[in-house]
């Protein structure tokens, strides 16, 4: 801010040299030597409170951004929900198209899958479900057949053409 070079300085020295005096000199200039170092400290320190807030609104900001994603990871998924707005919105649309047209619908009814066994009972291609069965049974392996009892088979032998 001040740009002060040796040559202002001394300057600044012999002129509070004449205005003071040589005795009071020294205590004036310790005077000053202290007031200079106390403003340093104080800007010192205001520095430091600055760059103090200006990280604390910067982990205030993260801290924003973090609550942010976390919120909107909590957000319920509900696919039933979105099934049901979509099966909605596609028979307004059906309705729309009707009343404009005037025909039959071009998209057919969407089945309600909320109550799964009421849907399958009204259905006429409903899969046969499994009844209640016991225990399986496994069936024995058969007896192996003894030497004595199996069939003897002669091989076939065919005689060498002649020549």
């Amino acid at each position: 801010m001040f740009d002060f070079d040796v040559g202002k300085l001394l300057i600044i020295g012999i002129i509070a040299l004449i205005v003071i005096g040589p005795k009071e000199l020294p205590g004036v200039m310790r005077q000053v030597g202290q007031a200079v170092a106390k403003m340093r400290r104080m800007a010192g320190e205001f520095q430091s409170q600055f760059m103090e807030a200006m990280r604390e609104a910067d982990v205030e900001d993260l801290r924003k951004d973090v609550e942010k994603i976390v919120d909107t990871t909590k957000r319920e998924f509900d696919p039933l929900g979105s099934l049901k707005a979509e099966k909605e919105a596609l028979e307004t649309l059906d309705a729309h198209v009707q009343s404009l047209i005037g025909e039959t619908p071009l998209v057919e009814p969407i089945p309600d899958y909320t109550n799964y066994e009421a849907t399958l009972a009204q259905s006429e291609n409903a899969p046969i479900l499994p009844v209640e069965m016991g225990p399986l049974e496994v069936p024995k392996a058969p007896e192996p057949i003894s030497a004595e009892a199996a069939p003897v088979v002669a091989p076939v032998v065919t005689p060498p053409p002649h020549a």
